[in-house]
Protein backbone atom coordinates (compact mmCIF):
# COMPACT_ATOMS: atom_id res chain seq x y z
CA UNK A 1 0.00 0.00 0.00
CA UNK A 2 1.45 3.36 -0.80
CA UNK A 3 1.70 5.95 1.99
CA UNK A 4 1.04 8.31 -1.09
CA UNK A 5 -1.67 7.94 -3.45
CA UNK A 6 -1.32 9.89 -6.34
CA UNK A 7 -4.51 10.67 -8.00
CA UNK A 8 -4.52 12.99 -11.62
CA UNK A 9 -7.74 14.92 -12.15
CA UNK A 10 -6.50 16.48 -15.72
CA UNK A 11 -4.12 18.75 -14.74
CA UNK A 12 -4.75 18.54 -11.36
CA UNK A 13 -2.75 16.13 -9.12
CA UNK A 14 -4.07 14.79 -5.83
CA UNK A 15 -1.30 13.90 -3.09
CA UNK A 16 -3.43 11.59 -0.82
CA UNK A 17 -1.63 11.35 2.25
CA UNK A 18 -2.64 6.87 3.41
CA UNK A 19 -1.74 6.41 6.88
CA UNK A 20 -5.95 6.43 7.68
CA UNK A 21 -5.34 3.82 10.52
CA UNK A 22 -2.99 6.17 12.40
CA UNK A 23 -4.98 8.97 11.24
CA UNK A 24 -2.36 9.96 9.10
CA UNK A 25 0.18 10.77 11.47
CA UNK A 26 3.17 12.70 10.15
CA UNK A 27 6.33 9.42 10.16
CA UNK A 28 9.40 9.85 8.72
CA UNK A 29 8.64 7.33 6.16
CA UNK A 30 4.90 9.15 5.34
CA UNK A 31 7.12 12.46 4.97
CA UNK A 32 9.89 11.30 2.48
CA UNK A 33 6.98 9.65 0.13
CA UNK A 34 5.06 13.10 0.12
CA UNK A 35 8.19 14.98 -0.37
CA UNK A 36 9.02 12.22 -3.31
CA UNK A 37 5.54 13.31 -4.81
CA UNK A 38 6.19 16.29 -4.42
CA UNK A 39 9.51 17.14 -6.24
CA UNK A 40 7.72 14.85 -8.97
CA UNK A 41 4.58 17.37 -9.54
CA UNK A 42 6.78 20.36 -9.58
CA UNK A 43 8.92 19.07 -12.16
CA UNK A 44 5.68 17.55 -14.04
CA UNK A 45 4.52 19.96 -17.23
CA UNK A 46 1.25 18.75 -16.75
CA UNK A 47 0.66 19.28 -13.34
CA UNK A 48 -0.79 22.81 -12.59
CA UNK A 49 -2.11 22.69 -9.86
CA UNK A 50 -1.23 19.98 -6.75
CA UNK A 51 -4.00 19.08 -4.06
CA UNK A 52 -2.57 17.87 -0.65
CA UNK A 53 -5.22 15.97 1.46
CA UNK A 54 -6.02 12.96 3.62
CA UNK A 55 -7.54 9.32 3.11
CA UNK A 56 -10.17 7.73 5.65
CA UNK A 57 -11.97 11.72 6.01
CA UNK A 58 -8.95 12.87 7.76
CA UNK A 59 -6.13 15.37 6.65
CA UNK A 60 -3.40 14.65 9.08
CA UNK A 61 -2.94 14.24 13.17
CA UNK A 62 0.22 15.79 12.77
CA UNK A 63 3.58 13.91 13.65
CA UNK A 64 3.75 10.96 15.11
CA UNK A 65 3.81 10.53 18.86
CA UNK A 66 6.16 8.32 18.64
CA UNK A 67 8.62 9.89 16.64
CA UNK A 68 8.43 12.79 18.99
CA UNK A 69 8.99 10.77 21.80
CA UNK A 70 12.41 9.69 20.12
CA UNK A 71 13.45 12.89 19.16
CA UNK A 72 13.24 13.99 23.09
CA UNK A 73 15.71 11.00 23.91
CA UNK A 74 17.62 12.34 21.16
CA UNK A 75 16.96 16.13 20.44
CA UNK A 76 20.58 16.14 19.04
CA UNK A 77 18.59 14.34 15.77
CA UNK A 78 16.40 17.53 15.50
CA UNK A 79 18.15 19.79 12.85
CA UNK A 80 18.91 16.63 10.70
CA UNK A 81 15.02 15.74 10.51
CA UNK A 82 13.56 19.07 10.06
CA UNK A 83 16.04 19.99 7.09
CA UNK A 84 14.46 17.45 5.04
CA UNK A 85 10.23 18.48 6.42
CA UNK A 86 11.59 22.30 5.64
CA UNK A 87 12.93 21.44 2.23
CA UNK A 88 9.58 19.43 1.35
CA UNK A 89 6.94 21.99 2.87
CA UNK A 90 9.16 24.83 0.94
CA UNK A 91 8.39 23.49 -2.22
CA UNK A 92 4.55 23.76 -1.71
CA UNK A 93 4.88 27.05 -1.45
CA UNK A 94 8.04 27.66 -3.93
CA UNK A 95 6.70 25.60 -6.96
CA UNK A 96 5.70 27.96 -9.81
CA UNK A 97 2.16 26.11 -9.31
CA UNK A 98 -1.04 26.62 -7.04
CA UNK A 99 -0.88 24.66 -4.51
CA UNK A 100 -4.27 23.55 -2.06
CA UNK A 101 -4.58 21.81 1.20
CA UNK A 102 -8.19 20.25 1.37
CA UNK A 103 -8.61 19.70 4.86
CA UNK A 104 -11.04 17.52 6.54
CA UNK A 105 -11.43 15.37 10.31
CA UNK A 106 -8.20 17.23 12.05
CA UNK A 107 -5.39 19.10 11.04
CA UNK A 108 -3.11 19.37 13.81
CA UNK A 109 0.60 20.31 14.61
CA UNK A 110 2.97 19.66 11.61
CA UNK A 111 0.27 18.90 9.12
CA UNK A 112 -1.41 22.80 10.18
CA UNK A 113 2.45 23.56 9.15
CA UNK A 114 2.28 21.65 6.22
CA UNK A 115 -1.44 23.02 5.19
CA UNK A 116 0.16 26.37 5.90
CA UNK A 117 2.68 25.87 3.36
CA UNK A 118 0.28 25.32 0.70
CA UNK A 119 -1.27 28.66 -1.40
CA UNK A 120 -4.37 27.80 -0.20
CA UNK A 121 -6.26 25.94 2.14
CA UNK A 122 -10.25 24.11 1.59
CA UNK A 123 -11.70 23.38 5.10
CA UNK A 124 -14.93 21.44 6.09
CA UNK A 125 -17.51 23.16 8.56
CA UNK A 126 -16.91 20.64 11.23
CA UNK A 127 -13.21 19.85 10.95
CA UNK A 128 -10.43 20.95 13.92
CA UNK A 129 -7.46 22.41 13.19
CA UNK A 130 -4.39 23.75 15.58
CA UNK A 131 -1.30 24.82 15.76
CA UNK A 132 -0.37 22.85 19.38
CA UNK A 133 3.43 22.29 19.78
CA UNK A 134 3.39 24.61 23.08
CA UNK A 135 1.16 21.97 24.96
CA UNK A 136 3.96 19.68 24.82
CA UNK A 137 6.88 22.56 25.42
CA UNK A 138 7.64 22.57 21.34
CA UNK A 139 6.99 25.31 19.10
CA UNK A 140 5.41 25.39 15.61
CA UNK A 141 9.27 24.53 13.70
CA UNK A 142 8.66 23.52 10.09
CA UNK A 143 7.37 26.99 9.32
CA UNK A 144 4.69 27.01 11.26
CA UNK A 145 5.72 30.35 13.29
CA UNK A 146 7.20 32.01 10.42
CA UNK A 147 4.36 31.73 7.83
CA UNK A 148 1.10 31.69 10.57
CA UNK A 149 1.35 35.85 11.13
CA UNK A 150 1.16 36.39 7.53
CA UNK A 151 -2.04 34.44 6.59
CA UNK A 152 -4.02 35.42 9.92
CA UNK A 153 -2.44 38.36 11.08
CA UNK A 154 0.03 38.90 14.03
CA UNK A 155 -2.59 38.49 16.93
CA UNK A 156 -4.53 35.65 15.97
CA UNK A 157 -1.25 33.82 15.49
CA UNK A 158 -0.17 34.48 18.71
CA UNK A 159 -3.55 33.10 19.96
CA UNK A 160 -3.00 29.73 17.71
CA UNK A 161 0.67 29.40 18.96
CA UNK A 162 0.72 30.49 22.77
CA UNK A 163 -3.16 28.94 23.60
CA UNK A 164 -3.16 25.66 21.40
CA UNK A 165 -6.13 27.09 20.93
CA UNK A 166 -8.84 24.28 18.38
CA UNK A 167 -10.65 25.74 15.75
CA UNK A 168 -13.34 24.31 13.20
CA UNK A 169 -13.60 25.58 10.14
CA UNK A 170 -16.00 28.48 10.43
CA UNK A 171 -13.26 30.38 12.69
CA UNK A 172 -10.73 29.31 10.15
CA UNK A 173 -12.46 31.39 7.29
CA UNK A 174 -13.44 34.07 9.72
CA UNK A 175 -9.78 35.11 10.89
CA UNK A 176 -7.83 33.69 7.32
CA UNK A 177 -6.86 30.35 7.38
CA UNK A 178 -9.29 28.77 5.52
CA UNK A 179 -9.96 30.27 2.04
CA UNK A 180 -12.83 28.31 1.42
CA UNK A 181 -15.34 26.32 3.87
CA UNK A 182 -17.83 23.73 2.97
CA UNK A 183 -19.55 21.09 4.72
CA UNK A 184 -17.81 17.69 4.99
CA UNK A 185 -20.27 15.97 2.25
CA UNK A 186 -19.42 19.04 -0.28
CA UNK A 187 -15.50 19.37 0.23
CA UNK A 188 -14.15 17.16 -2.66
CA UNK A 189 -16.76 19.19 -4.97
CA UNK A 190 -15.54 23.11 -3.48
CA UNK A 191 -12.05 21.73 -3.42
CA UNK A 192 -12.71 21.06 -7.23
CA UNK A 193 -14.30 24.47 -7.73
CA UNK A 194 -11.48 26.06 -6.60
CA UNK A 195 -9.06 24.04 -8.66
CA UNK A 196 -11.45 24.90 -11.94
CA UNK A 197 -10.69 28.52 -11.02
CA UNK A 198 -7.29 28.64 -11.12
CA UNK A 199 -6.89 26.61 -14.29
CA UNK A 200 -9.00 29.17 -16.11
CA UNK A 201 -5.76 31.40 -15.21
CA UNK A 202 -2.98 31.81 -17.55
CA UNK A 203 -0.13 29.55 -15.78
CA UNK A 204 2.49 31.41 -15.93
CA UNK A 205 0.92 34.60 -14.58
CA UNK A 206 -0.13 32.26 -11.32
CA UNK A 207 3.15 31.33 -10.83
CA UNK A 208 5.13 34.55 -10.27
CA UNK A 209 1.89 36.04 -8.82
CA UNK A 210 2.57 33.43 -5.96
CA UNK A 211 6.25 34.50 -5.87
CA UNK A 212 5.16 37.96 -5.93
CA UNK A 213 2.97 37.90 -3.10
CA UNK A 214 5.29 35.42 -0.57
CA UNK A 215 8.33 37.31 -1.16
CA UNK A 216 6.38 40.37 0.04
CA UNK A 217 4.43 38.63 3.02
CA UNK A 218 7.34 36.88 4.44
CA UNK A 219 10.47 38.98 3.41
CA UNK A 220 12.61 37.04 6.37
CA UNK A 221 11.26 33.56 5.91
CA UNK A 222 15.07 32.27 5.40
CA UNK A 223 15.67 34.07 8.89
CA UNK A 224 12.65 33.35 10.76
CA UNK A 225 13.13 29.69 9.62
CA UNK A 226 16.44 29.25 11.25
CA UNK A 227 15.14 30.83 14.29
CA UNK A 228 12.76 28.79 14.85
CA UNK A 229 14.96 25.48 14.82
CA UNK A 230 17.64 27.13 16.96
CA UNK A 231 14.99 27.68 19.82
CA UNK A 232 13.17 24.52 19.31
CA UNK A 233 16.89 22.44 19.89
CA UNK A 234 17.15 23.82 22.79
CA UNK A 235 13.13 22.94 23.64
CA UNK A 236 14.06 19.21 22.84
CA UNK A 237 16.63 19.41 25.13
CA UNK A 238 14.38 20.76 28.04
CA UNK A 239 12.62 18.80 31.04
CA UNK A 240 9.36 20.12 30.01
CA UNK A 241 9.21 18.20 26.80
CA UNK A 242 10.61 15.39 28.03
CA UNK A 243 7.35 15.58 30.62
CA UNK A 244 4.77 16.12 27.91
CA UNK A 245 6.07 13.17 26.17
CA UNK A 246 5.98 11.07 29.31
CA UNK A 247 2.50 12.32 30.20
CA UNK A 248 0.82 11.68 27.11
CA UNK A 249 1.77 7.89 27.06
CA UNK A 250 0.96 7.46 30.93
CA UNK A 251 -1.76 9.12 30.07
CA UNK A 252 -2.23 11.58 32.43
CA UNK A 253 -1.39 15.79 32.81
CA UNK A 254 2.14 17.34 32.14
CA UNK A 255 2.98 19.37 34.51
CA UNK A 256 5.09 21.43 33.16
CA UNK A 257 8.06 23.59 35.63
CA UNK A 258 9.16 26.27 32.95
CA UNK A 259 12.22 28.29 32.67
Amino acid sequence: MALVEVVDRGAVRHLVLNRPEKRNALNGELCAALGAELERAADDDGVRVVVVRGNGGVFSSGMDVGELRELSRAPERLRAFRRRLIAWWNLLEEMPKATVAQIEGVCLGGAFELALACDLRVMAREATAGIVETRVGLIPDVGGSSRLPAVVGLGNAKELIMTGKLIDGAEAHRIGFANRVAPAAEIDATTAQLCDELLACAPLAVGRAKRVLDQVAKPALAATLELEVALQERLAASADFGEATNAFFERRAPQFRGR
